[in-house]
């Protein structure tokens, strides 16, 4: 193995292939994260026969992930930052592949719900390490954006096949080969870490105490915002149940950044928040989640409840986003070295919102807007997915990086919930009767055709709004100069 694969002393490798052992384990970390829900949805009904569970059940066995993963992201970021990046990756490994293979003895749903929430826990130890470990591999920015391009296609590609996957995989075994998966990818994440990763570098590491209450009231904060945006669709606008979930969320911010303030060593430094390449890159990703939650919620409402389209066809109805999800990786790399850094940020995040606004306008005219909305999204988001937190991790201070990371996927976990949430308020506030109803009347259907323009334009503005202050901050960082292009003389891999 090469002498500094992932950051051990000595020469910095010069291509992605020297750094392949350490890649290989980074990939596997991210392809568990984008495998997991995608792959685990086609067995819901599966599970809800077998395990006797309720529909409420059922939501919190993908709900459970999702809001322990989201929760947890900030504190992990922190504790990483304190005790060592690899150290935690490892440890939140070996507790994915236990969880996973616990699976194997699970007889009821609270049994499953409660093995998801411990999967939850391992993503948040796991996944904003790979991001801020892979930035430190190299030293040019070049090889940095390219190693983070190829993270996220392993982990785009999970995404794109787990649905189809995971339908093949039910036809010949039991659903929870599903999640059994995960610990053969564990345990070649772990190997791949392990071999290719050296510890990190006390000098990369900070000693300041732990912000116990700040972890506490961080998590609060972001449990409760991803709860509010599933009660809003869950349980309706009418209900007291989201509004109570959305005034605690606030109540916890507000407390969250007081203690922030008037803490000596905080969990989050909030300066850091107002470093120009830090705040330019969470607004394009927030603008970049928001879209495209909101995007794909009414899409998949649209094919099937509107149109009429059976499952199987609205899959193929999006197969213009996977293939640029997946073939764009080729693009990434030349565009960015094109047009710099900064400028692929905000065009990358442009292009995700335009998406949204041609869907928003024009997508009840017939499947071609709604294609062209989909393959500007994706277009979008395969460069603001590697780009702009990219941005965010180069802003920040070396001791400060998988904080960093994590802040970048909690802003694309809440703004999507957020997403989600205000599309599906609008919906239930415009749409009378049962939306999932097989057969609308013409009144039904121009009441949910009012409400995509209405969500989609409201959407629109908002992230609009998020990407116009991320050109404002990045400018403010640049000052008059140009967003300089990455050196052309990184060495390519043969």
């Amino acid at each position: 193995m090469n002498e500094m694969a992932a950051g051990r002393p000595g020469r910095t490798p010069r291509s992605l292939r020297e750094a392949w052992v350490a890649l290989a384990g980074l990939s596997a970390v991210f392809l568990f994260e984008m495998l997991d829900n995608s792959i685990l949805n086609v067995a819901l009904p599966v599970i809800g026969r077998e395990l006797h569970a309720s529909t409420t059940a059922l939501q919190w066995v993908t709900g459970a992930y999702a809001v322990v993963f989201g929760g947890l992201m900030l504190a992990f970021g922190a504790i990483a930052d304190r005790f060592g990046r690899r150290r935690i990756m490892l440890i939140g490994l070996v507790l994915l592949a236990v969880a996973s293979l616990a699976t194997a003895v699970v007889t009821t749903a609270g049994q499953l719900i409660a093995v998801r929430a411990t999967m939850g826990i391992a993503a948040a130890m796991t996944t904003p390490g790979s991001m801020a470990l892979a930035f430190r591999l190299f030293d040019e920015d070049g090889l940095r954006v390219r190693a983070l391009t190829l993270i996220s296609t392993v982990g785009l590609v999970g995404l794109a096949i787990g649905p189809t996957a995971g339908g093949l995989v039910l036809a010949i075994a039991p659903w929870q080969v599903l999640l059994l998966v995960n610990a053969p990818i564990a345990v070649l994440a772990f190997l791949g870490v392990r071999s290719g990763v050296a510890a990190d570098d006390p000098s990369g590491l900070h000693r300041d105490p732990l912000d116990v209450l700040g972890m506490l009231l961080g998590t609060a904060t972001i449990v409760l915002a991803l709860l509010a945006p599933t009660l809003f669709v869950n349980e309706g606008a009418g209900s007291w149940a989201p509004w109570a979930a959305t005034a605690a969320a606030a109540v916890t911010a507000i407390c969250f950044v007081l203690r922030q303030r008037l803490a000596r060593h905080p969990l989050l430094d909030l300066k850091l928040l107002t470093l120009p390449l830090v705040s330019s890159g969470l607004a394009y990703k927030a603008a970049a989640g928001l879209a495209t939650a909101g995007l794909g919620y009414l899409v998949t409402l649209q094919l099937q409840l509107d149109w009429g389209w059976t499952p199987a066809l609205a899959a193929i109805g999006m197969l213009p986003q996977v293939v640029v999800l997946i073939a764009g990786s080729a693009f990434v790399d030349p565009f960015v070295r094109r047009v710099g850094l900064d400028r692929a940020a905000w065009i990358s995040t442009s292009a995700v919102v335009s998406g949204l606004a041609v869907y928003g306008l024009l997508g009840r005219f017939g499947y071609l807007w709604v294609a062209i909305a989909l393959v500007l999204v994706a277009a979008g988001m395969r460069v603001v997915g590697v780009v702009a937190g990219f941005n965010v991790v180069r802003g920040l201070p070396e001791n400060r990086t998988t904080i960093g990371t994590a802040l970048v996927d909690t802003a694309t976990e809440v703004t999507s919930g957020v997403g989600i949430a205000v599309t599906g308020t609008i919906l239930a506030t415009l749409f009378t009767g049962d939306i999932a109803t097989s057969h609308w009347s013409p009144q039904q259907t121009g009441e949910f055709h009012q409400a995509v323009t209405i969500a989609g334009l409201t959407l629109t503005t908002v992230a609009a709004a998020l990407v116009g202050w991320g050109i404002a901050r990045t400018r403010y960082a640049a000052g008059d100069q140009a967003a300089a292009p990455i050196d052309d003389t990184v060495p390519q891999d043969a």
